[in-house]
């Protein structure tokens, strides 16, 4: 490793020094703690007693070799002050960990699995002009062994085979969730999938978002080999992989990051802006080291795990201090950004880089080479939040906030967006997505239908956390699987049927995603009918010509439509058809459309997909 990339912040494989390496015979220990007064290693392979290691490189770095510690085996260090305490820290380069609750770091050979990927990752992009359809989900939520109907279900196969089954922990293991999750994105129509984060974490209620093991794949689930597989099963079955990662803060537990060598080593000293709104540390991103720390972290994931993208999170609280643009830019943090994004799509330009981002700072997405920060992609919260506000509104004041959903064109060039309904939007007494829709039970759904259906037309990258496709009721806990015994409810089961058939036109269209961040892609025919709370507009690509109308008032509608010249409508998708649990029997599947105009009528709470021939 060249210190001298290490200590600037220019060091993207620090991974490959630090941490426990395994060799010929044994094991290679290295750790970075400069004001350490000495540091030993512990584990079991010397019964948990001191092995010291010794200073190498320019003092700062402390070495061991131990030919007793083997694949599989416990360690830690313990670091000892300049006063002669000591502190037991797992290892920051750890490449796997003790299951929780335990500590420990565990020794583990990178080179044991062998990816069967090739062909995919010779040919993956970033997706810019092409169909992109993200099925968000946390690994120990969307089923679980210890839900009473999964677990009678799995003590009758299990009986049958005449096995025994493990439900003590109620998690699947990777291997076991990509036997069941990749069927389903497949029959369901999404070619990527985001998990939320899987770097060590402590505590279960963090969903991952508080880390210490930042090159360490939780155990939760099995080990690293498993998360490799997994994401080797998705390529061979066509869906690309997303991660959350954190580059923001992490845990306060004594024995992860914080006061690593008896001193502030990786978080920031300031108290003013050394904890974060959730109660963790915050990184110190003026530190060479920290950064690349980052750095190698981040492209660890893409480069071991074969990743195809990761998506990062609270960009905002790193952008501004605290996330507040009140105390001004973070010049420190945003130049890390700038140079992590930079240095990572140096080593593969294929590789996707999302900013979860509710700020208005101006060229998240623009290159770096031309000021901005570098993501491919941004979330636009404000989407979001314009879209949930108007959904959510009554149908008698829908006329007043008719332009929150027509507000977004205005700004939706500045950065190139993805349209997000995440994790975020369903938790901590949001209510669901359902949920959140206006009157009663029988309005929400036809409403989540006209939703999802303006969704994928607008223009931009399409985000769903898992249950929004069956219309989950309750609120995501971190601790159940989604209800899928509502899918047994003809009205939730129409409603899953809706998005499959809207996921397959998405990809099979090329009007939905071609021209995303191309002005000619999109053209509006209809967006200041207040009155009948009626929107129209195209998506164009160079094969086709896509039309969409909606009827987001709580009536009957009339709607005159004009397009330039004389057309013929073919529907492709009416989010109103009975087989929806819609009003519509007898949808008209032609439309001959002149050029004075013809009528349209749509019932409330409605939307339609033409192909313009």
């Amino acid at each position: 490793m060249n210190l001298g990339d290490f200590y600037s912040g220019r060091e993207f494989e620090a991974y490959e020094y630090l941490g426990a390496h395994t060799v010929a015979v044994g094991t290679v220990f290295r750790t970075y703690a400069p004001a350490a007064r000495a540091v030993s290693v512990i584990g079991e392979f010397n019964g948990w007693t001191d092995t010291p290691m010794h200073r190498t490189e320019d003092g700062k770095f402390w070495e061991v070799w131990m030919d007793s510690a083997r694949d599989g085996m416990m360690y830690k260090y313990r670091i000892y002050r300049q006063d002669g305490s000591f502190t037991d820290h797992a290892d920051p380069y750890a490449f796997f960990s003790e299951k929780r609750p335990g500590t420990a770091s565990v020794i583990y050979d990178r080179e044991r699995y062998r990816f069967e990927d090739a062909d995919w990752m010779w040919t993956r992009r970033d997706r810019r002009n092409e169909a992109m359809n993200i099925y968000e989900m946390h690994l120990s939520s969307w089923r679980r062994k210890d839900d009473p109907e999964e677990l009678d279900m799995r003590l009758n196969r299990a009986k049958e085979a005449g096995e025994l089954i493990d439900v003590s922990d109620g998690w699947y293991t990777y291997e076991e969730i990509a036997e069941l999750l990749i069927p389903y994105l497949k029959e369901h129509g999404y070619n990527y999938l985001e998990v939320m984060p899987l770097a060590e974490y402590p505590a279960d209620e963090s969903w991952g978002y508080q880390a210490l093991g930042f090159f360490s794949a939780t155990s939760r689930y099995g080990n690293p080999d498993g998360l490799k597989k997994l994401v080797d099963r998705c390529h061979a079955n066509g869906i690309g992989v997303i991660l959350d990662v954190v580059t923001v803060h992490f845990a306060v537990n004594d024995y992860g990051l914080y006061c690593y060598d008896g001193t502030p080593l990786y978080e920031n000293p300031n108290s003013s802006v050394g904890t974060s709104e959730w109660g963790s540390c915050n990184f110190d991103h003026s530190r060479g080291e920290v950064r690349s720390f980052l750095n190698s972290a981040s492209e660890y994931w893409l480069h071991d795990y074969h990743f195809d993208g990761l998506r990062f999170d609270a960009v905002g609280n790193l952008i501004y201090w605290q996330g507040d643009e009140r105390r001004g830019v973070n010049t420190n943090a945003t130049e890390f950004l700038r140079r992590m994004n930079e240095g990572l799509k140096a080593r593969d330009g294929n590789v996707i880089l999302i900013a979860e981002d509710s700020s208005a700072f101006y060229g998240v997405t623009k290159p770096v080479r031309e000021g901005g920060l570098g993501f491919d992609y941004k979330w636009d919260m404000g989407w979001m939040n314009d879209t949930l506000d108007f959904f959510r509104t009554g149908k008698e004041y829908r006329s007043a906030n008719y332009h929150k959903l027509t507000f977004s064109m205005q700004y939706y060039y500045n950065e190139k967006y993805l349209l997000p309904l995440s994790h975020d939007e369903v938790v901590h007494g949001k209510a669901t997505i359902l949920q959140k829709m206006a009157g009663g039970y029988d309005d929400k759904f036809p409403q989540m239908r006209a939703l999802f259906l303006y969704m994928y037309a607008h223009p931009g990258k399409i985000l769903n956390f898992m249950g929004n496709e069956f219309g989950q009721f309750r609120e995501w806990d971190e601790k159940k699987q989604q209800d899928w015994f509502m899918t047994r409810y003809p009205i939730h089961d129409s409603l899953q049927r809706f998005v499959d058939d809207l996921n397959r036109l998405y990809r099979g269209h090329s009007a939905f995603w071609e021209r995303d961040y191309d002005r000619n892609g999109f053209e509006w025919l209809e967006a200041d009918n207040t009155l009948q709370c009626i929107y129209a507009f195209q998506r164009i690509s160079q094969e086709e010509k896509l039309l969409f109308i909606f009827n987001l008032s709580g009536w009957d509608q009339c709607y005159r439509i004009y397009l330039k010249q004389t057309a013929k409508l073919k529907l492709l998708l009416d989010s109103d058809e009975d087989i929806y649990s819609g009003g519509t029997h007898e949808p008209i599947r032609e439309l001959e459309v002149p050029a004075r105009g013809c009528d349209l009528y749509m019932k409330p709470f409605s939307g339609r997909c033409y192909k313009v021939v």
